[in-house]
């Protein structure tokens, strides 16, 4: 007796097809499992048996052997219970082997039979779209969001008893639809925080539009109570809208983490992600023993990360922000395979000027050494420094600024703005491939499109010689100053321009001197 059913998995953020063969045969009653099975999918077997029995459906007191194709990777997850069950089923010719024709199943049993939901809908749903597939049987808490897909009909089922009478064609299951479109635009800017909550800090909102405008990274540096995790969580509102492509990609990324909010199938606002500084290399950037799963760094994509009190953070965990902060992925290795996350997002980290947090305060009294102060302050390398774009001292708030009846600009203004000038980066990199607004411009597009006149020129000459900035600081200077210059509606970089970026990076050599 022979069966197939296909199944699928995920390797990152893309899907592959796995196919299910079962073959049971008169000999000494036995269950085996082959095709590099992890820990949770050789458990499958014991959870197949229980919710078979418990669902009043046969299970053989034959040799059962059910191998997972191809071979050679590694199978990971709870999420073939339902393809192996459906398997032994098919088998026994309890259901019509035909029934599972160009169909993709994939569901956790729980003991009783029933499907508990899987990670991944949206990624299998794509693969088995593009592999030609017209069916997919899965949990219907995952059915909005594998519905998203157009062109395979998704199937909902909420039990091996259900699924067994639609395939038997007793019990009639209506494919479930979603409006994308509907969805995308009901949920969109449903955020409760807005930049008018802030009080003061005028200097730092602008830094902060600058910095959304362009995508750059920023670091913000100032005493406790200032202010800092509180502009920084409204950077998302003053951010453009997601578009449904980068809506989709998050979407599949928080979904393989199992992160996804239940009865949410789609995420329509740019993530927000804050770790704790006593995290890992690994949580940060990704990893696993058995699953390699999403970092920090792929949660935010899209989005913000946000790294509170800078200098807490370990220096290993820093550094291996370097290189994904370079190339908007991270590849993790490991001995057969390198999985690959994107990682695009804007970083964002604030800190105190000193261990105390009082440096440069007026009015209260700084009680760190200078040996204290260089060592706190030397946790952060110049690389990682050299990376980030904006550098903005945040003063303590004054009691006027508190005190003060006047409301603060709202975000939705200063988003318009934003909106504003990335349209303007998107006419300009139209035909630049891999480009989509300033912070992402390379060596090649910085010469293209930031050239300076004579008087900028000469400014940009003094700032090297007296600040001692690096090549790569440079460049980022120029890409911050086309950001401001595009958010003054300026089609050349001015020296105004020029001198507001070099503020931003000046400060970087008032502290690491």
């Amino acid at each position: 007796m022979y069966s197939r059913v296909f199944s699928a998995s995920c390797l990152g953020i893309k899907a592959f097809v796995v196919e299910i063969e079962t073959h049971i045969e008169n000999a000494a009653v036995n269950f085996f499992m082959v095709g590099l099975p992890d820990a949770a999918v050789k458990e499958a077997q014991q959870r197949v048996i229980s919710a078979l029995k418990n669902s009043e459906l046969p299970f053989p007191t034959k040799r059962i052997t059910v191998n997972l194709a191809p071979a050679d990777i590694r199978k990971e997850g709870s999420g073939f219970d339902l393809p192996i069950a459906l398997g032994i089923l098919a088998a026994q010719n309890e259901i019509p082997a035909e029934s599972l024709d160009s169909t993709i199943a994939l569901g956790e049993l729980a003991l009783e039979g029933f499907l508990r939901p899987i990670h991944g809908a949206l990624s299998i749903a794509m693969e088995a779209r593009e592999n030609g597939y017209k069916k997919m049987l899965l949990p219907k808490l995952n059915a909005d969001e594998a519905a998203l897909v157009e062109g395979i009909d998704v199937i909902p089922i909420e039990s091996l008893n259900e699924i067994v009478g639609y395939l038997n064609e007793s019990i009639k299951i209506e494919p479930r639809k979603v409006d994308l479109k509907e969805i995308f635009e009901k949920s969109q800017g449903n955020y409760h925080l807005n930049l008018s909550d802030v009080m003061g800090q005028e200097n730092v909102k602008r830094a902060l539009e600058v910095s959304a405008a362009g995508g750059h990274n920023m670091l913000m540096i100032g005493p406790p109570g200032s202010g800092k995790t509180m502009l920084a969580k409204r950077i998302p509102t003053i951010l453009p809208p997601l578009t449904v492509e980068e809506s989709l990609e998050t979407t599949k990324i928080h979904s393989i983490a199992g992160i996804l909010p239940p009865g949410e199938a789609l995420v329509t606002v740019r993530p927000f992600r804050s770790p704790h500084h006593t995290i890992s290399d690994a949580a940060l950037v990704g990893g696993g023993v058995s699953k390699i799963k999403p970092g920090e760094i792929s949660l935010s994509h899209h989005g913000v990360l946000f790294l509170d009190e800078l200098p807490e953070f370990a220096r290993n965990v820093l550094e291996v922000l370097r290189q994904p902060l370079e190339d908007k992925q991270i590849n993790i290795s490991r001995t057969k395979m390198t999985i690959e996350y994107p990682a695009n997002f804007m970083l964002v980290c604030s800190m105190n000027p000193c261990p105390c947090g009082n440096w440069g305060n007026p009015q209260k009294d700084c009680k760190c050494s200078s040996t204290q102060i260089q060592r706190y302050l030397s946790r952060i390398s110049g690389p990682l420094l050299d990376r980030i774009d904006i550098h903005v001292e945040v003063p303590a708030v004054k009691y006027q600024e508190i005190s003060s009846n006047r409301t603060g600009e709202p975000s939705e203004a200063v988003r318009q703005r934003v909106i504003g000038c990335r349209d303007i980066q998107q006419e300009r990199f139209k035909k630049s491939k891999g480009i989509f607004k300033n912070a992402d411009m390379n060596s090649k597009a910085i010469k293209k499109f930031c050239e300076l006149d004579q008087p900028s020129q000469d400014l940009m000459k003094m700032a090297m010689n007296k600040i001692g900035i690096s090549a790569r600081g440079y460049d980022r200077i120029l890409k911050v100053a086309r950001t401001i210059a595009d958010l003054s509606q300026s089609e050349n970089i001015k020296p105004e321009h020029i001198s507001e970026a070099i503020q931003y990076r000046s400060l970087d050599r008032q502290y690491w001197k």
